[in-house]
Order: structure tokens, then C-alpha cells, then sequence
């Protein structure tokens, strides 16, 4: 009797592991299955809380029509994608083609540098250098640096590509987020599920909070990056500052890193010198330096707003998510951090 209740554990324990591995294994093909789209979710997740307030004052203006409201917002977030790319693509293109048409015709020119250019720290020499000859004699300029050149296109149709996904990801992103809108409150209170099961009583609270921590790095974050990509880009239209369309996009992604804007904007003031004008050359500097530097007073006004976290930890969570994990990382880990605080900070004051 008691070898077959044995023998009956050892059957119900080996139909459980195998159940278990059987369900794992399902979970797991279902991760590599959906993988390709982990992305563009998790993006359009992360900009349907950003903009839902914005999707609640619309639909209210609109007579509460959530689906026209969801739509409006889709169409206009897919055009701030689009168009400035095309713009920039079209810029590009027939810029390229005038410079082709230039040279074929032998009318192609480049002005000389300025002699500042020889006094610029480190690449100063080499940069006037390459810069004279170019203005000299362009071909002689391609073909000494024949093998360099080789080298940097590929690099420069890999950039090209990169791009060229990115967008489609913001534009498939944007269209899900737009979904997303009309299903916010099944999917707020599902959190709430979620965290009820994990935490207990608090877990609305810990749904509110992730909430307002992601609406408050799209604001802190994001959207200082584009406040400052936005009038560093009117400073160098209006300079006439070359490429302007390629550096704001740098100048966008550095500070999204919360990395200082001067970094990119250094060499192009020093450019700005070096092509004369030195009234205008500074004020240029002037304008770049400030709005390089204006995320120092705007994240105190907009980052952790709302928020019943310090700043700096979802500053600390944001930067190193990034680091870990890339641009989700900037949610996930000023999510992750601000829930651990609010965690901490209970059992203190427990």
C-alpha cells in the first residue's frame, strides 16, 4: 500500500515538472515569437501614459468622443515624425545633387578657412590643412584620403539604416499608443490587479505612482531635449551653420543621454568663428551656451513634477535604466527606482 501512495507521489510530481516545463517552454517560444514587437509596444505604452492627459482635455473639448480624440493625436504624432524627415531627406537629396551637378560642371567651390581656423586646440593644423586643400583642389583632397573615405560609407549607409527603422518604430509606436488611449482604464485597473497581487492594499497607489514617474521623465527628459534641440536648431538656421538638420538630431540624442548639448555645439560656435561675422558669431554663442545649459532650471520645474519622489532619484533611475538598457531604460528604470523609494520610505515611516 504504501509503495503504490509512493508510487503515485512520484507520478503526480514528474506529471507537474513535466506541465511546468511544458508551459515554461510554451512561455519562452512566445517571447521569441513576439520579440519583434516587444519594442514598438513597449515604446507605444510609454507614450500613451505620456499623452494621456492631453487625450482627456481633447476628447472633453471635442463633446468626450474618446475615438476621434485617439485619432486627431495619432495623425499629428505621426506628421511630427514624418515631416521633418522628409523635409531633411528632400534638404539632403537636393543638396547632394547640387553638389554632384557642381562638380560635374567644374563649379563646385570651397571657400577658403579663416586663419583662426590653425589656432583651433588639437585639430587646429590639420583641420586648416585639409580644409585649404579642399578649397584648393577637391579631387587632390578625395584622393589622399581615398582609403578613409572607403571606410566611412558604410558607416554612414549603417547610420542611414538605423535611421530609417528608428522612424518606422516612432511611426508604428505612435499608431499603438493612439490604440492604447481608448484602452486606458481596463488597462490601469489590470495594473491595479497586478500590483495588488504583488504589494497588497497599496497597489493603486504604486500604479498611480508609476504613472506620473513615466508622464514626468517624458517631461523632464524628453521633452527639455526637445525644448533645447528646438532653439539650438533656430540658432544654427540662422547662422547658416552647415548640415543643421544632421547635428540637431545628435544634439537631440545627446541631451536624451543626459549628456551637456556643448559637446556637440562646441565645434560648431568654433565654426561659426571661423567663417567671420564675429558679432554675429557671438551671439550665436551666447544663445547656444544658454540653451545648452537650460536643462539645469527646467528640470527642477518639470522633472519629478507631480511626483511624490525626490527629483534625483528618478534623475538616478533614468540615467542608469539608459545605461543598462537603452532608451526604455529611461522609464523602466526611473519606474523601478521610484517604486523602490516609495518601498523604503514606507517601512521607514512604518
Amino acid at each position: 500500500m504504501e509503495k503504490d501512495n509512493n508510487e503515485a507521489a512520484i507520478n503526480r510530481a514528474v506529471n507537474t515538472a513535466l506541465r511546468i516545463s511544458f508551459i515554461a517552454l510554451l512561455i519562452i517560444l512566445s517571447f521569441w515569437i513576439l520579440k519583434p514587437f516587444l519594442a514598438p509596444v513597449a515604446w507605444g505604452i510609454i507614450f500613451a501614459i505620456g499623452i494621456f492627459p492631453l487625450h482627456k482635455k481633447l476628447s472633453k473639448l471635442l463633446g468626450n468622443k474618446d475615438k476621434v480624440s485617439a485619432t486627431i493625436i495619432g495623425i499629428l504624432g505621426v506628421a511630427l515624425v514624418v515631416v521633418p524627415v522628409v523635409l531633411f531627406a528632400n534638404s539632403t537629396i537636393d543638396g547632394v545633387h547640387d553638389a554632384y551637378e557642381a562638380v560635374e560642371a567644374g563649379t563646385f567651390k570651397i571657400d577658403p578657412p579663416n586663419e583662426s581656423v590653425a589656432d583651433w586646440p588639437i585639430i587646429g593644423e590639420k583641420a586648416y590643412e585639409a580644409w585649404s586643400l579642399a578649397s584648393e583642389n577637391l579631387t587632390a583632397l578625395i584622393l589622399k584620403y581615398e582609403a578613409q573615405l572607403r571606410g566611412v560609407v558604410p558607416k554612414i549607409t549603417s547610420a542611414v539604416g538605423g535611421l530609417v527603422s528608428t522612424v518606422l518604430l516612432f511611426i508604428i509606436s505612435i499608431v499603438i499608443a493612439s490604440s492604447l488611449l481608448l484602452f486606458a482604464e481596463p488597462g490601469k485597473a489590470a495594473a491595479n490587479k497586478v500590483f495588488a497581487t504583488l504589494i497588497g492594499e497599496k497597489g493603486k497607489e504604486f500604479t498611480e505612482l508609476s504613472m506620473l514617474t513615466i508622464r514626468s521623465v517624458v517631461q523632464g527628459v524628453i521633452g527639455i531635449a526637445v525644448i533645447q534641440t528646438f532653439f539650438l536648431s533656430i540658432g544654427m538656421f540662422f547662422m547658416g551653420i552647415p548640415a543643421a538638420g544632421i547635428i540637431s538630431i545628435i544634439v537631440l540624442i545627446v541631451a536624451i543621454i543626459q549628456l551637456p548639448p556643448t559637446l556637440v555645439m562646441l565645434p560648431v560656435i568654433i565654426y561659426a568663428f571661423s567663417m567671420g561675422g564675429t558679432t554675429a558669431a557671438i551671439i550665436f554663442t551666447i544663445w547656444s551656451i544658454f540653451w545648452s545649459l537650460a536643462d539645469t532650471f527646467l528640470k527642477p520645474m518639470l522633472l519629478g513634477k507631480g511626483v511624490d519622489v525626490p527629483m534625483l532619484v528618478i534623475l538616478l533611475g533614468a540615467i542608469g535604466g539608459m545605461l543598462l538598457s537603452g532608451p526604455v531604460g529611461l522609464f523602466v528604470g526611473a519606474v523601478v527606482l521610484a517604486l523602490t523609494y516609495k518601498i523604503f520610505d514606507s517601512l521607514v515611516k512604518e
